[in-house]
Formats: structure tokens, C-alpha cells, sequence
């Protein structure tokens, strides 16, 4: 077994570190909406919608078809903060939120995450 202090298994874990793990360890900056113990929002870099900001819990689940029956609390916990960002963000108007889910979905980050998008009208179907 390999001491998990060698410089190997550092080096595995620094390749095998999401974007969104290493914005949530402050690593890389990022335009933060809100945050607190479970969740953290922050805007997009590449902004679909005047609004375009990304909900990520600061637990690594891939995608939300990897979620667990012990992600359940968490996953609804993002969806209300979701919400909340949006309130905060004054979408009183109405807004979409959207979850893509490996590469035929969209997914470009393997670390769920929703898009909260606003402040247009949103048109249908997305593409």
C-alpha cells in the first residue's frame, strides 16, 4: 500500500481535481453569489444569460446520475438554495435551472452542478 503522503499519490490527487473542487478550496477565484457549509454559487464564466450563475454542493458527487439514497437531503438542499440565489438575484420574473449529466448532456465538469439562468426570456426547447 502507498503512503497517501508520497508525492505520487499528491500528484494523482492534484490531476484527479475538479475545477469546481479547487474554486470551493480557493484555489481558483470565482465570483461567489453565496455559500455556506453545504452549497456554494458562483457566477459563470462563460455566461449563457445575463444572469448565468452555477450551484455546486462542496461534496464531490460527479453527476446526479451517480447521487446516492445518502445524497437525498443534499440534492433538495440545492434545489431550495437554488431558489434562494435566484430570490437574492431578483429573477422575480422567472428563471430555469438546468443539471447536465455526462457528455451527451452537456457536461463539461464531472462535479453536479444546476446552471441558474435569468434575467431574458428563455426560449424553448434549449437545444
Amino acid at each position: 500500500m502507498q503512503d497517501p503522503r508520497s508525492s505520487s499519490t499528491l500528484e494523482e490527487h492534484i490531476m484527479s481535481t475538479t475545477l469546481f473542487e479547487k474554486i470551493i478550496a480557493r484555489e481558483i477565484p470565482a465570483d461567489i453569489v453565496f455559500e455556506d457549509d453545504s452549497v456554494l454559487a458562483f457566477r459563470d464564466i462563460n455566461p449563457q444569460a445575463p444572469t448565468h450563475v452555477l450551484i455546486i454542493p462542496k461534496k464531490v458527487i460527479p453527476r446526479v446520475g451517480e447521487a446516492q439514497e445518502e445524497d437525498q437531503l443534499l440534492l433538495g438542499y440545492l434545489l431550495l438554495k437554488a431558489g434562494e440565489v435566484a430570490r437574492k438575484l431578483n429573477l422575480e420574473n422567472g428563471f430555469r435551472l438546468v443539471i447536465n449529466n455526462g457528455r451527451d448532456g452537456g457536461e463539461t465538469v464531472p462535479h453536479l452542478h444546476c446552471h441558474l439562468l435569468g434575467g431574458r426570456s428563455l426560449e424553448w426547447p434549449p437545444g
